[in-house]
């Protein structure tokens, strides 16, 4: 049994993407959250910011490199309680990886927007990147702990540091 423990322990230093070790990952969590032992935090500014911009009519999807299933589960027991209802929609890389502009596209078709009516919201400039790449609008939140941005990153990405900075217009 430790040696089972030991591997899964390595993999997961490594930051391992195995479908195994997701999986276990998954039953785990999914045991925690459905217990209401473990609970998803968010930067106090997240919640009321998308409230606000659901009211304005705007559509919110997640994109994540956590699975779907992980999505729902953090977002359905969250510190705010149960806030899955304020998204439309939620991506993983079933769709792309994040760093490939095809992505964005394959997202915006998706949803049934032109690229070019979507922000993207990311701390990750490759994610920035490409996004971009895809006319796709992006701002870069700089949050604690986030990587360093440089002199280059910093003029040319529209940097946040909350989302309540965002000044989002209203739906017509």
């Amino acid at each position: 049994g430790q040696a089972v423990v030991d591997n899964v322990c390595w993999q997961m230093s490594l930051d391992r993407k195995t479908t195994a070790l997701k999986q276990l990952q998954g039953h785990m969590w999914r045991a925690a959250f459905t217990a209401g032992r473990m609970k998803a935090e968010f930067f106090e500014d997240v919640v009321p910011a998308v409230r606000k911009w659901r009211e304005a009519g705007m559509k919110v999807y997640i994109y994540s490199s956590g699975s779907v299933e992980a999505q729902k589960l953090l977002f359905g027991h969250s510190t705010e309680g149960d806030i899955l209802e304020l998204f439309d929609g939620h991506f993983d890389t079933k769709i792309g990886h994040k760093v490939e502009s095809e992505s964005y596209r394959k997202i915006a078709d998706s949803i049934g927007c032109s690229t070019n009516n979507i922000l993207f919201l990311t701390d990750v400039t490759l994610e920035a990147s490409a996004a971009e790449e895809a006319d796709v609008h992006v701002a870069v939140v700089v949050r604690p702990g986030n990587a360093g941005l440089t002199d280059d990153e910093k003029t040319h990405y529209s940097l946040i540091t909350s989302f309540g900075e965002l000044d989002l217009p209203a739906s017509p």
